[in-house]
């Protein structure tokens, strides 16, 4: 494992602000941050036409490959190069595409469910969890799912009541405990991003001392 590289996981319910999160710490750090992303390994479903991968729980721990994003991270983690899966939202499916994801100084990675599998949230160094009123995670879920991912406003309501609330009662809040931070607003919170970000100028200055 690279000591050199520092490993921040965010997570937190839909909505909560965990992107808003990341994009600050990237743009704070600009060229030294690598992202990983829960969202990109949900299971292919070749097997399945559109309308029944429609009906798929995807809030739950099954419908993601968790196995396959902590050895992913722990190649990251040891300096190698990965080629990460990219998934369509608009197809319900993982599609043909990868990405190459190279190992910076810092690796964010990023999800709802990351700290629910002890073997991925092993590989952070922080874990961060980003807390937020439930009824300002559903009014973001919905401009984010209707604007970025062509889903009607019925269709998004439908999933928050019958899997994403669920679920996040289950196993998102719960996950909650494994946290090292927890950050009410998430990016919004300027004293807690201050505080992240702090520890990162730390490690990076480290960093560079051990060069000299």
């Amino acid at each position: 494992m690279d000591n050199n590289i520092l490993v921040l996981g965010i997570a937190g319910g839909t909505g909560s602000g965990k992107t808003t999160l990341m994009e600050k710490l990237i743009e704070q750090f600009s060229g030294m941050v690598t992202v990983l992303s829960h969202d990109d390994y949900y299971r292919r479903r070749d097997e399945l036409t559109y309308e029944e991968r429609c009906l798929i729980n995807y809030d739950e721990p099954a419908a993601l490959e968790t196995d396959l994003m902590a050895i992913h991270l722990d190649k990251l983690r040891r300096g190698e190069t990965i080629e990460c899966p990219v998934y369509d939202f608009t197809q319900h499916n993982r599609s043909n595409k990868t990405k190459t994801i190279v190992p910076k100084q810092v690796i964010i990675v990023e999800g709802i469910l990351i700290f629910e599998d002890q073997p991925l949230r092993e590989l952070m160094d922080i874990r961060i969890f980003v807390d937020t009123d439930a009824d300002v995670r559903l009014c973001r879920r919905i401009k984010r799912d209707v604007e970025e991912r062509g889903r009607t406003l019925e269709s998004v309501l439908n999933q928050y009541q019958q899997t994403v609330k669920p679920m996040h009662e289950k196993y998102v809040e719960p996950s909650k405990k494994y946290a090292h931070i927890i950050v009410p607003e998430g990016g919004k919170n300027r004293v807690a991003l201050d505080m992240i970000t702090g520890r990162i100028q730390r490690h990076l200055e480290e960093l560079c001392a051990t060069k000299v």
